[in-house]
């Protein structure tokens, strides 16, 4: 992964995330870039609307029941919800909308992260989101408003229902890496729970493209 990085022209560095969480200005000085801009945690950029949001406008467009969706910065998850809100409490649509008000409005927005530090999907692990805007709190008011599904949350998966994740990837020839395909893995994690006769959305996010 730090080749692809290099490859692309970045620069890399290094240093324990898991001790606790670093503001802004420590990032900067961490990389050296004391004049610049840490775009992590910049809501002047509004990330909500802009990390993603043709991706999210694709995914609203299929109108599921239950949509399934990788959980690591939560910033996937936060603006498909976003834009969500957005879409259906109001009249006046995004041209890129074509979705079902009615159906959306009850979609349950299934989050798939992990808890474990040794987890495969390493993309989904963090010790710390100090920049997230998703809580409980940010959910409850999302369901209770209307914004989406009763069951709409973030859900911890297990690494028995990533393993099977990836063979079913695999065998469908399905292009991803453990993060990726943690919305599948959740959905087998729940399966015991979910209606059969719902559309079941679920999101890949792919793999790293490793440099040859």
């Amino acid at each position: 992964m730090k080749g692809a990085l290099k490859e692309i022209g970045c620069e890399i560095f290094e240093t324990d995330l898991s001790k606790r969480p670093f503001h802004w200005n420590e990032i900067l000085t961490l990389t050296h870039n004391t004049e610049g801009f840490d775009i992590t945690s910049s809501d002047a950029l509004d990330p909500t609307t802009r990390f993603y949001d043709w991706m999210s406008y694709e995914i609203l467009n299929s109108s599921p029941d239950y949509c399934f969706i990788p959980f690591g910065t939560g910033n996937l998850y936060e603006n498909i919800l976003n834009i969500n809100k957005r879409e259906v409490s109001s009249d006046h649509h995004d041209p890129r909308f074509q979705g079902n008000v009615e159906k959306l409005r009850w979609c349950n927005f299934i989050g798939a992260t992990t808890n474990n530090p040794d987890t495969e999907a390493d993309k989904l692990y963090s010790p710390y989101l100090p920049f997230v805007h998703y809580s409980e709190q940010w959910i409850k008011l999302y369901r209770y408003a209307g914004y989406c599904g009763r069951e709409s949350d973030v859900a911890l998966i297990k690494e028995s229902y990533l393993d099977e994740a990836m063979k079913i990837a695999s065998s469908q020839g399905v292009i991803c890496e453990p993060s990726g395909i943690a919305g599948l893995a959740v959905m087998l994690q729940m399966k015991g729970t979910l209606p059969r006769n719902k559309k079941m959305l679920i999101v890949n996010t792919g793999k790293t493209k490793m440099p040859k």
